[in-house]
C-alpha cells in the first residue's frame, strides 16, 4: 500500500508526540541524559515532517538541522531563538 504525503507527515507528528510523552516521564524519573534524547527526536520527528511538508526530503539527520535552518530559521519563519 503507498501512502500519502499526508500519512507521513502525519506519523512524524505522531512520533514527536510519543517521544515528547516519553520525554515527560523520564524526566518526572530524573533519567536526564535520556530525557534529552527523546526530546530531540521529538524535534527531529516535527522538523522533518515540516520540511516535507514543502516538499524538502533530507536522508539525514544534518540535512534535516540544515535545511531546517535554511528554509526556516534564515527566513525568519522561526525565531532564532
Amino acid at each position: 500500500m503507498e501512502r500519502s504525503k499526508a500519512d507521513y507527515i502525519n506519523y512524524r507528528i505522531g512520533r514527536s508526540e510519543e517521544s515528547f510523552i516519553d520525554a515527560k516521564i523520564l524526566a518526572k524519573n530524573e533519567r536526564w541524559n535520556s530525557c534529552v534524547n527523546r526530546l530531540y527526536y521529538t524535534c527531529f520527528y516535527m522538523v522533518s515532517g515540516l520540511l516535507l511538508d514543502i516538499d524538502i526530503k533530507p536522508k539525514t539527520h544534518k540535512g534535516i538541522k540544515i535545511n531546517f535552518l535554511m528554509y526556516f530559521v534564515k527566513t525568519e519563519k522561526v525565531d532564532k531563538r
